[in-house]
């Protein structure tokens, strides 16, 4: 099944909590987990960031919007229970709770009005969609990049092989690799040996070679174009080899890599342009956005 919506986990949380004990965050997801029967792969889907399992994060919000409303409180840190006014919702046994459901709080409705007016739309996609702000958040921070990359990859095409050779020396570079940008710059692009276009320092140190091939194609690099990098990496007594495109590899080619021993990691054009803006190549800042939480460790007195 898919993985609930957090409005769909406020029922089933606030029925677990009724048995009037303390609870953590840990045994509600475990238990939760089990209740919607979320196999391991569901378990495991993170949020776009990868910071944080995307069925835990529904799970918190839950909970938060459910001690707003004064349905859960947590007496100590770490942990919560149901409230008296929990309970009785629970024996009421409605047959869902959501965000509809809460507004008849007023502390819940007092809570959310404090809000700016620019969050009504946020709060009406909470509705609407079942996210949480962060995954509204992470998912519109996709889309932008996935527009960015899109963009970056139409703007590579146009450059000249000379800038595309420079991009690839200033991305190696900030990956770690080539030593220093003159090194690298001194290697990439002057060999021209046999389906070779440089060779870089795989660290500072220089204690291995990498070997680099760069195309800025618009047809798909296919298995023929991999088998005669890999023959040169073999005429060098290589075994590493970086194949970079502004296209994309056939599944030929794909399976071929597999299958050698020689290990050659192939970058298609979505792949470039993902790693220019994980490394600030050809990319600025425009705005930056800390999103910040209660550090409940700093409320914590010393006993």
């Amino acid at each position: 099944m898919t993985i609930p919506a957090f409005q769909e986990l406020m029922l089933p949380l606030l029925q677990f909590a009724d048995d009037g004990l303390e609870h953590t965050p840990r045994e509600t997801v475990e238990q939760l987990a089990k209740e919607f029967s979320l196999n391991e792969e569901e378990r495991r889907e993170m949020l776009p960031s990868g910071r944080q399992a995307t069925f835990d994060n529904r799970v918190a919000w839950a909970k938060a919007h459910m001690k707003m409303a004064g349905l859960l409180s947590s007496p100590k840190r770490g942990v919560f229970k149901i409230t008296d006014r929990g309970a009785q919702i629970v024996a009421q046994a409605p047959p869902r709770i959501d965000l509809k459901f809460l507004k008849q709080f007023p502390e819940y409705e007092e809570a959310r009005t404090k809000k700016k007016e620019t969050d009504d739309l946020s709060d009406e996609l909470e509705e609407k969609t079942g996210r949480t702000p962060e995954e509204s958040m992470e998912a519109a921070y996709k889309r932008i990049n996935n527009d960015l990359e899109n963009e970056l990859l139409q703007t590579i095409k146009s450059c000249s092989p000379g800038f595309f050779e420079r991009l690839v020396v200033e991305l190696i570079v900030k990956m770690g690799y080539g030593g220093s940008r003159q090194d690298a710059g001194r290697a990439v692009g002057k060999t021209a040996d046999g389906g070779i276009d440089g060779v870089i320092k795989e660290d500072k140190l220089g204690l291995d070679n990498v070997y680099i091939q760069a195309k800025r194609w618009e047809n798909p690099v296919s298995r023929p174009e991999i088998q005669k990098f890999a023959g040169a990496l073999q005429g060098h007594r290589a075994r590493k080899g970086i194949f970079i495109t502004t296209s994309s590899f056939t599944n030929g080619a794909r399976e071929y890599v597999d299958g050698i021993d020689s290990k050659i990691v192939l970058i298609d054009g979505d792949e470039l342009s993902e790693l220019m803006i994980d490394f600030d190549v050809g990319v600025s800042a425009v705005a930056s956005y800390n999103v910040k939480k209660i550090d409940l460790d700093y409320f914590t007195e010393d006993l």
